[in-house]
């Protein structure tokens, strides 16, 4: 009985031809071919159509029109070769890209255009005197800085113990009874309310008992605290639900008390959370202009004191500087910048320790 020896198989890639148009898939350089027509040919139309007009070219319109050109001929190719399925999806992903794209273009002009007009006007004298005695040229910005570290920490002591206890009640405590629901629609309403209107509450409330016209760095640090609260608040309350049910019943089951599970367990468990909630809330509030303008005021001196006199912030200095321009004016102008710059490089530095502290302090998951 003789066998026929079977010839080895043959991988179903081995010596494939490359891929082609034809093939049902687009190849990869077929997207950017496109793209870079569509930029190329949109470029000339627009160059020839602007300097025939005298008035240059229009790059906004340059590169809207690229996109709408390149969207609409990888569709129409994609629909051809691999079908209308694979073309929508090209045609949503070209959409998506193009929304990233526009909506990083203010973000990345505000950054440039306060680093380029803020940057040249730092230093030494900017952070190291106030604008006291100072008319025109010279001064700087240290009033403003130290009121707005000491306003913000007053705020954020006020606000996260009461933002947290808050959320700890709502979520270990309420269980979803009435108070509990009545506070989430208060927190849900507080939420939303216009920061004008939490600086007037706080001047209202301080001018009962110290007559009208009053302006003090507390008063400041109590509008900016309702601002906070409820952002503590809901970042708290969806960390708290992270945390798994299991471990508060395990620490139950041993017989430990709610409240030291609460402060051994559950805390721990969703500190680095809560941590980088506390952080953006700071960062959301540091920067508002109009409820310190209207409850801290403005000075040119230093003031150490939130509960005695008017207190400056950067945000109102920013304010001032630019909306009070003396002689000469480039000199107030570029003050405003180079507060501009400042808050945002604070903020920046909050962000990053809310990262930090996120990484640092977020639950160890192996071994």
């Amino acid at each position: 009985m003789t066998t026929t020896a079977t010839p080895p198989t043959r991988p179903a890639n081995a010596g494939a031809a490359p891929t082609r148009l034809t093939n049902g898939r687009l190849p990869a350089w077929a997207p950017w071919t496109l793209l870079g027509a569509s930029l190329l040919v949109t470029f000339v139309l627009f160059l020839v159509l602007g300097t025939a007009g005298g008035e240059g070219l229009n790059v906004a319109g340059w590169l809207l029109s690229a996109a709408i050109v390149y969207l609409v001929l990888i569709y129409v190719l994609s629909a051809i070769i691999e079908g209308r399925r694979k073309a929508f999806d090209r045609l949503i992903t070209g959409v998506v890209t193009a929304a990233f794209l526009i909506a990083m273009v203010p973000l990345i002009s505000v950054a440039y255009t306060v680093v380029t007009l803020g940057a040249p006007n730092w230093s030494g004298e900017f952070f190291s005197s106030s604008m006291r005695n100072v008319v025109g040229e010279g001064g700087g910005a240290l009033h403003a800085i130290v009121g707005t570290v000491l306003i913000t920490l007053a705020a954020a002591v006020i606000s996260i113990p009461i933002g947290l206890f808050t959320a700890i009640y709502l979520i270990e405590y309420g269980k979803n009874n009435r108070l509990a629901r009545g506070i989430t629609f208060l927190v849900d309403v507080m939420t939303g309310i216009p920061s004008i209107v939490a600086g007037l509450f706080a001047y209202a409330l301080f001018a009962l008992f110290l007559g009208p016209g009053v302006r003090l760095g507390i008063i400041g640090s109590i509008a900016l605290a309702v601002l906070m609260i409820p952002v503590v608040v809901r970042s708290t309350e969806e960390m708290l639900r992270l945390v798994p049910n299991e471990l508060r019943e395990a620490s139950l089951a041993l017989g430990v008390p709610k409240w030291l599970t609460i402060l051994k367990v559950v805390l721990p468990t969703s500190i680095a959370g809560i941590t980088t909630g506390v952080m953006l809330a700071i960062s959301r509030v540091i920067g508002e202009t109009a409820p310190l303008l209207i409850t801290a005021g403005f000075t040119a001196s230093m003031n150490y004191d939130l509960f005695s006199g008017r207190m400056q912030t950067l945000p109102v200095f920013t304010y001032t500087q630019y909306m009070n321009q003396g002689i000469p004016p480039e000199a107030y102008v570029g003050r405003a910048w180079a507060a501009a710059l400042t808050l945002i490089v604070i903020v920046m530095l909050l962000n990053l320790v809310a990262r930090t502290v996120a990484k640092v302090f977020a639950p160890k998951t192996g071994r």
